[in-house]
């Protein structure tokens, strides 16, 4: 059997991952982007259950799936859902010296995780979880031109700066 084409071009689809967080958050490297996309998706793991957490995880396309289980203690405590602002001072808190995130950095990862993996399997997986776990990604659509563009009910969003992308699930 020949090596699965998602991770044939997991690189690829890593990298186009980060230049579209770069892009939607007016960034100067991919450097930043990878730092905000980490932190957004540990404070995201760590209000997870060890269940949830692994079947958001397994939708993931591989790069993201690596990064998202990195340095992660599953017999850790959860932390509470808490307040937005609570979630980004968690976000900030990643290498808090050289990191940039910007104050809808939770939106414009989702907006990427839209484009990079398939949208179907999101939902799935967030419909399992607790309502908390959907609400992490679907806050207000104030500020930096994110705009709905799918769904109501699972409030998908676009940023119209970032480039078109298929999931490698569509490829």
């Amino acid at each position: 059997m020949p090596v699965p084409a998602e991770y044939q071009r997991a690189t690829d689809d890593f990298y186009a991952f980060l230049l579209e967080v770069r892009e939607a958050a007016s960034f100067g490297s991919t450097h930043q982007a990878f730092t905000m996309t980490e932190g957004v998706l540990r404070v995201f793991r760590m209000r997870l259950e060890t269940d949830d957490a692994i079947r958001f995880a397994v939708v993931l396309p591989a790069g993201l799936r690596a990064l998202f289980v990195t340095h992660w203690d599953p017999s850790a405590s959860r932390v509470p859902w808490g307040d937005r602002a609570a979630q980004m001072r968690d976000v900030r808190s990643l290498r808090a010296d050289h990191n940039y995130s910007v104050d809808d950095a939770i939106e414009i990862v989702w907006v990427a995780l839209q484009h990079a993996a398939d949208p179907a399997k999101l939902d799935a997986a967030l419909d399992s979880m607790p309502p908390q776990a959907r609400a992490f990604w679907m806050p207000s659509l104030v500020g930096r031109g994110i705009e709905q563009a799918h769904r109501v009910d699972a409030v998908r969003y676009s940023h119209p700066n970032a480039p078109e992308r298929r999931s490698c699930a569509t490829r």
